[in-house]
């Protein structure tokens, strides 16, 4: 299993080549997207147009969400990490998102999950 953080998802959304290419390599693998992710690319929409774009394009995906030990686990991680690694609430949700589902975090948001030592980073391509 993997899941796309919302780095990944954006460069896929603009037709990064690098991130076409990637995500055509790995088809046969079980992918999908942490809600938390769609919901920061839907928040991140200028208007109504790009709003709908978004999601249809985030219908190919299924979504995976939280159960209540991946939310207590992501309280203890933002807890212990916000400050002196500077984790992010929605960095820690999308992690614990991950961890509980023993899947890999597709990202190079490197430097805020390192921390976590549960979760399984793959940065997929060169940037």
């Amino acid at each position: 299993m993997i899941l796309l953080d919302t780095d990944v998802m954006v460069d896929v959304l603009r037709g990064y080549d690098p991130a076409i290419a990637w995500l055509t390599a790995v088809s046969d693998a079980e992918i999908g997207v942490p809600g938390m992710v769609a919901m920061e690319l839907i928040q991140g929409c200028q208007n109504a147009r790009e709003q709908k774009r978004i999601e249809k394009a985030l219908n190919v995906y299924p979504l995976y969400w939280l159960d209540p030990q991946d939310s207590d686990r992501a309280l203890k991680s933002f807890a212990s990490h916000h400050l002196s690694h500077n984790i992010g609430l929605l960095d820690a949700l999308i992690a614990e998102t991950a961890i509980g589902m023993n899947a890999e975090l597709v990202t190079f948001n490197v430097k805020h999950y390192n921390v976590l030592k549960e979760l399984k980073t793959i940065q997929p391509y060169e940037k």
